[in-house]
């Protein structure tokens, strides 16, 4: 009888460490900058690379279609948006969790101020899903651009 109860015992603890939690994220994505590199470079002539890290609830960040943009990267010196598009990373009608990293090139970079000869940048970040949430937005870590 007590090496019955010792198996169920067993059995019960066995099955319920077995079980996954369910991931859950907010619907809204939400952005985190996990670096931006080179953090020195040379006016137009090195390219700058921007590394978020995205969760989203739903799965319904990233887009198929070319022309539609959903990224969005501000310079803090001047102002300046520049769009992009963040690849679809789930299918189709999906409800899914996703979380990774989003790579994004920005390319080179100039200085704005002629009479400098050297000058510091961040920039603020955010993404958009397909259902029109708005994450929220993230700043880069300064760099710096030489003559």
């Amino acid at each position: 009888m007590y090496s019955n109860r010792l198996l169920f015992l067993f059995v019960f603890f066995l099955c319920c460490s077995c079980k996954k939690d369910k991931i859950e994220f907010d619907a809204i994505p939400s952005i985190e900058v996990t670096a931006i590199t080179p953090g020195s470079v040379a006016e137009y002539t090195e390219a700058v690379t921007i590394t978020i890290k995205y969760k989203d609830g739903d799965g319904d960040l990233g887009e198929n279609t070319s022309g539609i943009k959903n990224c969005f990267v501000t310079d803090n010196r001047i102002g300046i948006t520049s769009s992009f598009r963040i690849q679809q990373l789930a299918p189709d009608g999906a409800s899914i969790p996703i979380t990774g990293t989003c790579t994004l090139d920005i390319g080179g970079q100039g200085i704005t101020d002629t009479s400098l000869t050297s000058q510091n940048v961040s920039f603020n970040i955010y993404i958009v899903d397909r259902a029109g949430h708005v994450s929220n937005t993230v700043s880069t870590p300064t760099i710096v651009i030489h003559r």
